[in-house]
């Protein structure tokens, strides 16, 4: 790795942590988005409190901004594994902001934005698993777990049967994987607890962690 990979992965960071859910919430409202639902800066929240435009707005400019830096890193770094560690670099800068003093969202748009170009296949698959289950029983946060899990099971299993990765880039969307799980940890609680909300319909209202 040079001093330049160095750079972009730092670069990658500060392109992840730009809060694009609180800049939107300001800007319409002057609001703070984390004084409202679950208190979370990312696309979901931005949704269920401030309705679908800036919700869907959030959520395009998060996988932006994670696809920018892997495309930054594929273009100058050194190493063939550049482009993950960038797109993973982004995801950790949305999930640790230090404009928000490292508390950020929970990394599943920046995740789909980082990876979907490197690896596509894991990336679908888990695109699969995650509509299937935010269709049949409607939480985005089990879809989302769901969806990290197979994602990140799915990258090792094509890099070991087929080569298709290299093992840095696997590895890295691996530990990628369990970032997001371990980011969802109150989700995970309240899941277990039968206070989760779900996306729509019955249930879709506060669960226990949210703010009022």
């Amino acid at each position: 790795m040079t001093f330049r990979d160095i750079l972009l992965i730092i670069l990658s960071y500060l392109l992840g942590s730009i809060p694009f859910g609180y800049i939107l919430t300001r800007y319409k409202s002057g609001a703070d988005i984390r004084d409202h639902g679950s208190g979370n800066i990312g696309a979901t929240n931005v949704l269920r409190t401030q309705g679908k435009a800036l919700g869907a707005l959030t959520l395009v400019l998060d996988f932006a901004k994670a696809a920018a830096s892997v495309w930054i890193c594929r273009t100058w770094g050194s190493q063939p594994w550049m482009d993950a560690a960038g797109g993973a670099a982004a995801v950790v800068g949305h999930c640790f902001p230090f404009s928000l003093g490292f508390r950020g969202g929970k990394g599943i748009a920046s995740g789909l934005g980082a990876f979907l170009f490197i690896a596509p296949v894991p990336t679908f698959a888990a695109l699969g698993v995650f509509l299937m289950e935010v269709l049949a029983l409607r939480w985005v946060s089990l879809g989302s777990i769901l969806a990290a899990l197979t994602f990140g099971g799915t990258m090792i299993g094509c890099h070991m049967a087929y080569g298709w990765y290299t093992l840095p880039s696997a590895l890295i969307g691996a530990c990628l994987s369990l970032l997001l799980v371990a980011r969802h940890h109150s989700n995970i609680r309240n899941l277990l607890s039968g206070t989760e909300s779900k996306l729509w319909g019955s249930g879709s209202g506060k669960s226990a962690d949210e703010k009022p």
